[in-house]
């Protein structure tokens, strides 16, 4: 898997090239005959810190559309709900993720998935050079705008 490496802020991260990414920070990763895997993208991670829980309320085989609420996790810094990032039809959640919601984290881009779609990315998804620029753009919002001074960026 070829990444690309991000530095900016506080921020260090690597990004599979091959990926297509969602403004929300979710990646995707094409698994073949229409199936997707769905995870964070490190920028999420170090918002949500440590995950310890997740669970997903659309039931396998049910049709999903980007934007839809299918689920939530919980981390050690926030709880979050989770959105689609495909239209499809909803493949489950990582089994992994009942053994250890902490593989998200400790292998992103392989084992720690959130769940898969068969379907198609969302069409505002991005390439990994566009996310890397969305990125840049929210960053700089967050480095310029008071309201996100005290906040701890790890």
């Amino acid at each position: 898997m070829e990444l690309v490496r991000y530095k900016h802020a506080q921020l260090s991260a690597r990004f599979p090239k091959d990926f297509r990414y969602s403004k929300s920070h979710y990646w995707m990763s094409d698994q073949g005959e229409g199936i997707w895997h769905v995870g964070f993208t490190k920028f999420a991670t170090r918002m949500l810190g440590e995950l310890v829980e997740a669970e997903f309320k659309v039931e396998i085989g049910a049709p999903v559309e980007p934007g839809q609420e299918i689920g939530w996790v919980e981390g050690f810094k926030a709880a979050s709900d989770v959105f689609c990032a495909l239209k499809g039809e909803f493949q489950g959640m990582n089994p992994a993720l009942a053994e250890d919601a902490c593989i998200i984290r400790s292998s992103p881009y392989v084992d720690g998935y959130l769940y898969a779609v068969r379907g198609e990315p969302e069409e505002s998804s991005l390439d990994v050079h566009g996310y890397i620029k969305h990125l840049d753009g929210l960053i700089n919002l967050m480095q310029n705008d008071p309201k996100y001074a005290n906040q701890d960026p790890e």
